[in-house]
């Protein structure tokens, strides 16, 4: 590896804001805001919008999709009508 063109690899604390959750992770991630842990050591901080701890699809509050597809819902729709004509043809 060349020396000098890596970013610093070190211990960031991330904090997911809308959970309020902090994760301490190895990561190259460039900040230059730092925050006191409750281990009482200071990391460099970078807050997330989204993570595991709030995400819909891991948190089990996701919407349940529609188990039918689109024809079947269709079909369902517009039954009726095919059926009407063919009661006024007989």
């Amino acid at each position: 590896m060349k020396p000098g063109i890596h970013p610093e690899y070190r211990t960031v604390l991330f904090h997911d804001t809308a959970a309020d959750v902090y994760f301490l992770i190895g990561s190259t991630a460039d900040t230059d805001r730092t925050y006191t842990h409750s281990d009482g050591n200071t990391y460099p901080y970078m807050p997330l919008d989204v993570s595991s701890a709030s995400h819909p699809i891991y948190t089990g509050q996701q919407r349940k999709t529609q188990a039918e597809g689109r024809i079947a819902g269709f079909n369902k729709r517009f039954a009726s009508f095919g059926s009407a004509a063919k009661k006024a043809d007989a």
